[in-house]
C-alpha cells in the first residue's frame, strides 16, 4: 500500500473516530439524548400553574407518565392543547394508573410562570402544567419541540417519544403515538410506533457562551 493510501485511511479513521465521540452514546433517532429503553430523568420539585409544586417522585404511584413539553408561545403548542386537555380528562380520576402533566421550559415573557396561570385558567387545563426556569428539565430529556411527548412506564423508562399523533390537523389524524404507547404500558408491553418526529416550535433554550 503506499503512503499516500495510508495517510488517507489514517484520516478517515479518525474522522470516524471523532464523529463517534462526539455523538450521544445512547440517542435515539430523533433525540439527541434519550434513547427508547432508557431510564427517564428524575427532577426535584418545581412550581406549576395551579399553586403547587411537583417532583417525579410526586406521580410514582401512578404505572404510566406522560410528559408533555409545551408553552404558551409556539402556535402548533397552542394547536395541541385541547388534544392535550382532552387526554388529561380521560386520566383524570384519583385512582387512574395514568398521569399527564405538561412542562414549559421558555424564558420568554409570553411563557413566565404567571402567564402559564392565566392560560391554564382561560383554556380550563386539567393537568399539572409545571414550570423549569432552570430548563434542566429539557435538558436531560433531549426535548427540542413544543410540543414534544414522552410516555413512561411503570419502571420509568422511556417507552415513546415524539409527536402526540400524525397529524397536526386534528380532523386529519389517523394514528394516536402516545394514546397507542399508554394501552401498552398498561398491558406491560412495547408499543408498535416508539418514537416519531415532534413538529413544532423549538425550544428555546439559553445560549452558553463559551469562555476563551
Amino acid at each position: 500500500m503506499s503512503a499516500s493510501r495510508q495517510i488517507y485511511l489514517l484520516l478517515a479513521l479518525s474522522a470516524c473516530c471523532l464523529l463517534t465521540m462526539a455523538s450521544p452514546l445512547h440517542a435515539g433517532k430523533y433525540n439527541p439524548v434519550l434513547d427508547v429503553g432508557d431510564k427517564a430523568p428524575t427532577w426535584d420539585k418545581l412550581p406549576a400553574t395551579d399553586g403547587k409544586s411537583y417532583s417525579s417522585a410526586s406521580f410514582q404511584d401512578k404505572e404510566v407518565l406522560v410528559i408533555a413539553f409545551t408553552c404558551n408561545s409556539c402556535p402548533y403548542a397552542v394547536d395541541y392543547e385541547g388534544r392535550l386537555n382532552q387526554l388529561a380528562q380521560k386520566y383524570s380520576a384519583k385512582d387512574s394508573p395514568v398521569a399527564v402533566i405538561a412542562v414549559n421550559v421558555n424564558l420568554v415573557p409570553a411563557d413566565s410562570l404567571e402567564k402559564m396561570k392565566e392560560q391554564a385558567a382561560e383554556k380550563k387545563f386539567v393537568f399539572p402544567y409545571l414550570f423549569d426556569e432552570s430548563q434542566k428539565i429539557g435538558q436531560e430529556f433531549g426535548a427540542t419541540r413544543t410540543p414534544e411527548f414522552f410516555v413512561l412506564n411503570k419502571e420509568r423508562k422511556v417507552i415513546y417519544m415524539g409527536a402526540m399523533d400524525d397529524s397536526t390537523d386534528a380532523s386529519k389524524v389517523n394514528q394516536d403515538y402516545v394514546s397507542e404507547a399508554i394501552a401498552a404500558a398498561l398491558n406491560g408491553k412495547q408499543p408498535k410506533t416508539s418514537e416519531t418526529i415532534a413538529i413544532g416550535c423549538n425550544v428555546r433554550y439559553k445560549r452558553i457562551r463559551r469562555k476563551k
